[in-house]
């Protein structure tokens, strides 16, 4: 049975003025970059609720990352635009551009590139070091809706249902090519911490949990699971929310899912049971992350547009605090 949690939680004083796109934690402090469709990418110290650091591009910004050091944003959206900033000095560096909107970024500092991927379906490769920057293109079928990155391999998913994985030491082709297990229009992915697979979550309302290894035997343990749904008691009417946002907690491995329905539910995925659900926000989870020890969960509460053009309340960045029992795995009864 799911219980429902109370934890602390604070809202952060100066948040952007419009949709958050992305909110990430640094590696090694309390940080937070946040990137926005007011056009602003930003850095806080969610510690002492400072805004540190603050950059604009030239159209909404959709993603951002972090260097391994976490010295340095990447960021780009709606302006094409790649943009590296060293975030002690602000300096900037257009790393490149794209046909059309840059919907996903990643660093890493295993292969020392920054992978952009697009909405016009391609996914580029960028050496940060280099004066020529572009390091290698692959086209995709379908623009880029998702991506993350874990270890040496990266996973991308388009429109279509598409789901790319690339081994980054070999970016030539796919390791492996996969037609998504959800029926409808992929939201988000997230890699699991111990480089086992991971969750792709759709609008559908469902999430599944994959695994990389192509055995049949690894493939047999693959399942998906509807949640972010809620029923009308009095007409019997389903509604069914997209679940934008995945996090993995860093120290247990559950995972938390977000969706427009404001809900924020904390999952066991190997007993493939629900720990808790936090009460719902006002308005939809667009983002969310865990700090370095688990110990924080950054939440952005955002009207993501699924009902089109209305009257929503202002977005918002609630940092809560994360009570071992809503996140540590439940004992497997005998």
């Amino acid at each position: 049975m799911a219980s429902t949690s109370g934890g602390g939680e604070k809202l952060l004083t100066n948040p952007p003025g419009d949709s958050i796109s992305k909110c990430l934690f640094a590696s090694n402090s309390n940080n937070l970059l946040v990137s926005s469709w007011d056009k602003t990418v930003r850095l806080y110290d969610v510690s002492s609720d400072v805004e540190k650091v603050k950059y604009e591009h030239k159209a909404a910004v959709l993603d951002c990352a972090f260097s391994e050091d976490c010295s340095t944003a990447f960021s780009g959206g709606l302006d094409r635009e790649l943009l590296m900033v060293d975030l002690e000095t602000s300096s900037t560096t257009v790393l490149g551009s794209h046909k059309s909107a840059i919907r996903c970024i990643e660093h890493s500092e295993r292969a020392k590139m920054v992978f952009s991927g697009s909405w016009d379906s391609t996914l580029d490769m960028w050496d940060p070091r280099a004066h020529n920057a572009l390091a290698g293109s692959q086209d995709l079928q379908g623009k880029v809706y998702a991506m993350c990155l874990s270890e040496w391999r990266l996973v991308v998913g388009t429109s279509g249902r598409h789901v790319y994985i690339y081994d980054i030491r070999n970016m030539n082709e796919p390791e492996q090519t996969r037609e998504s297990s959800l029926k409808q229009q992929t939201r988000c992915i997230r890699s699991h911490p111990d480089g086992s697979g991971y969750i792709l979550s759709s609008i559908e309302g469902r999430v599944a949990v994959e695994y990389f290894d192509p055995a049949r035997e690894v493939q047999d343990k693959k399942y998906a699971f509807k949640c972010h749904r809620s029923m009308d008691i009095n007409t019997g009417v389903q509604t069914v929310f997209p679940v934008n946002a995945i996090a993995f907690h860093p120290t247990y491995h559950t995972f938390a899912t977000g969706g427009c329905d404001g809900v924020i539910n904390i999952w066991d995925g190997n007993l493939k049971k629900r720990i808790c659900q936090f009460p719902a926000y006002r308005m939809g989870i667009s983002a969310m992350d865990f700090n370095y020890d688990g110990s924080l969960l950054a939440v952005a509460v955002s009207y993501t547009w699924e009902l089109g053009p209305v009257d929503h309340d202002r977005d918002h960045i609630f940092i809560r605090t994360v009570r071992s029992f809503e996140v540590q795995p439940k004992t497997k009864r005998r």
